[in-house]
């Protein structure tokens, strides 16, 4: 089939404002997204710039709005994108963009490190892993699946409105280390989350739970952080 492609192009380098580019790929239906702007790339114009690293929606890196909804491009299928033929493509929202569909993701990263993202435990371990229950790893499962691909929180109104919001995925990650048994840095980590800038931001729209490309229950999520914030329990 021949789909039509709306590309959203921009080099600061030398345009002062972006354009739409407009190509036209065979593809076919099982073709992921990401194929065909391969495709465009090798065949069609060579100055096309995105991310793309692993192809099999584990990396994060091709994060793209598509036809206004986040998305990986290398998990989106054709027949599933393609409306009337086209398909359009734009970088994700919220972030500055350094060429075409790639984004500068240190502002999201620099979020992502405020809420400490690793175990703290300051006890001696011993002579093996610290042990946790099946039980007690189950309560976190569902966040340690986030790959940081930044769907979420571009796709966040609040966040589009102000760049200071932590954001879903950072209340993700640290979702995943406060009700982890194991860690003794939950304190630290609701403190930041409790500030004007953090959970409280959130205003429940659910767009992150609808594009998160690892099916998190992101708004869930952040449900239960508020929860322990107000409650002061972790359980």
């Amino acid at each position: 089939m021949k789909v039509h492609f709306k590309i959203k192009r921009f080099n600061p380098e030398k345009d002062k404002k972006p354009y739409w580019g407009e190509y036209d790929v065979e593809a076919d239906e099982s073709d992921r997204v990401l194929d065909a702007l391969q495709t465009v790339k090798w065949d069609i114009d060579g100055t096309l710039n995105f991310r793309r690293s692993c192809a099999h929606g584990i990396c994060g890196s091709d994060a793209m709005r598509i036809n206004g909804r986040n998305a990986l491009a290398c998990k989106l299928l054709i027949r599933d994108a393609v409306q009337g033929g086209k398909i359009t493509i734009e970088p994700i929202l919220g972030l500055p963009v350094i060429k075409d569909l790639i984004v500068d993701m240190e502002p999201f990263f620099a979020h992502y490190r405020t809420v400490m993202p690793f175990l703290i435990n300051n006890t001696t371990p011993g002579e093996r892993e610290r042990l946790q229950s099946p039980e007690d790893r189950e309560r976190y499962d569902d966040s340690t699946k986030c790959i940081l691909c930044a769907c979420c929180t571009t796709s966040c109104p609040s966040f589009w409105a102000r760049g200071d919001y932590v954001g879903p995925a950072a209340i993700v990650q640290a979702h995943r280390f406060i009700f982890d048994s194991r860690d003794q840095g939950a304190a630290e980590r609701l403190k930041v989350l409790g500030e004007p800038d953090g959970v409280w931001r959130c205003r429940t729209v659910f767009n992150c739970t609808d594009v998160c490309p690892r099916d998190i229950q992101v708004t869930r999520v952040i449900g239960e952080v508020k929860a322990a914030l107000i409650t002061g329990k972790i359980d």
